[in-house]
């Protein structure tokens, strides 16, 4: 993929560690294809986290492939990605964050309030117990938010609940459990909203699906671009999801 070098501000920014912008990116359902993108990520030293539903996932590892589409099971045009099994997502995952992504995948105002809710703290206690840490971030499944659910991941402890709406200046957000993100990350005008916001309130975040990218190598290729460009800027820091929402929250608040 064919990217401009970033223009960077003076030839001493590296030495004197100028951070104008943090980044931070996640990435949701736990699919196989997330080991794919791990590497990339591992490569250039990049921060993600992983919003996972483990009441989805089997024991062992399911690969990926491709099938015929229509025959009552779920595709992304034809591809399934597979999923992390259980006993391997600590493996997997175990240098990056995770997050609640709910059980069984539950959105909030397609089912009952109840259901999502025991759906959202299931998720997390597995996660926290299976990483033996905090988890505390969450990704609303299928951009479902509702007022009683924000409500009570609130109350419950959640500290950031990441939507799929987009905003040009995160500070356009109101409410970080109903966080909007910058872009896809397959925007057709990523570097230039990643440009934007480093002049802007110096916070860039965008998501995706691994899955996506299904096996295509170019695809991936392209992701590797993404990555290699914000690493590779002096003026840039990743830092992980939860972290920049509590920035931001100081800053909207």
């Amino acid at each position: 993929m064919a990217i401009p070098a970033p223009v960077y501000g003076g030839a001493n920014d590296k030495e004197n560690n100028m951070k104008k912008i943090r980044v931070a990116m996640c990435w949701d359902d736990g699919v196989f294809t997330d080991t794919k993108a791990i590497a990339i990520f591992k490569a250039h030293k990049a921060k993600a986290t992983f919003n996972l539903c483990p009441g989805n996932a089997q024991n062992e590892d399911i690969l990926p492939k491709w099938v015929m589409p229509g025959k009552g099971v779920w595709t992304h045009n034809g591809f399934q990605p597979g999923k992390v099994g259980l006993d391997s997502i600590r493996k997997v995952y175990g240098d990056f964050q995770v997050a609640s992504h709910c059980w069984k995948h539950e959105v909030a105002g397609r089912c009952p309030h109840a259901e999502f809710m025991e759906g959202a703290i299931k998720a997390r206690e597995w996660l926290e117990n299976t990483f033996q840490r905090q988890c505390t971030g969450f990704a609303w499944p299928c951009g479902g938010v509702t007022p009683e659910a924000i409500a009570d991941l609130k109350a419950a402890g959640f500290t950031y609940g990441r939507s799929t709406k987009y905003v040009s200046d995160l500070t356009e957000n109101k409410e970080v459990l109903d966080l909007a993100t910058n872009c896809h990350f397959m925007a057709r005008d990523f570097i230039d909203r990643y440009e934007n916001a480093k002049q802007n309130c110096g916070l860039f975040y965008f998501w995706g699906h691994t899955y996506e990218m299904m096996d295509y190598d170019r695809l991936y290729e392209q992701l590797d671009a993404k990555i290699k460009y914000i690493s590779d800027d002096p003026e840039a820091e990743w830092v992980d999801v939860v972290d920049l929402a509590k920035e931001l929250k100081a800053k909207i608040q």
